[in-house]
């Protein structure tokens, strides 16, 4: 079992920056390949962006690309989501999910296994 556990949502202006953190127990990280999803009230969730299980690869959604850098810590059992030049359009629910490694290949089969329970962050004037 693995568990997820995010943090460092909270209020911020337009323009400000915010960093979140996806502490992992219960499993080492290693194992996993790790995705950022977003959800606004009313609307459906969405992918923010992804790592590959060593971090050798990201990708994002085209709405944050430039803004927003996934970076992991395997020796440390974390992710983070670092936001700069947020906009009110980035208010939503941010979780954070775990894609196991399937045997023989290099990242997970892009079907999430686990989910963090998320963290809000608000961007307001």
């Amino acid at each position: 079992q693995l568990h997820l556990v995010e943090s460092g949502g909270g209020l911020v202006q337009p323009g400000g920056s915010l960093s979140l953190s996806c502490a992992a127990s219960g499993g080492t990280l290693s194992s996993f390949a790790m995705s950022w999803f977003r959800q606004a009230p009313g609307k459906e969730r969405e992918l923010v962006g992804r790592i590959s299980t060593f971090g050798f690869v990201t990708d994002y959604a085209d709405n944050v690309k430039g803004r927003f850098t996934i970076s992991r810590d395997n020796a440390k059992n974390t992710v983070s989501l670092q936001m700069n030049d947020l906009q009110p359009d980035d208010t939503a629910t941010y979780y954070c999910a775990a894609d196991r490694l399937a045997y023989g290949a290099r990242n997970g089969d892009g079907v999430m296994d686990y989910w963090g329970k998320g963290t809000q962050v608000t961007v307001s004037p």
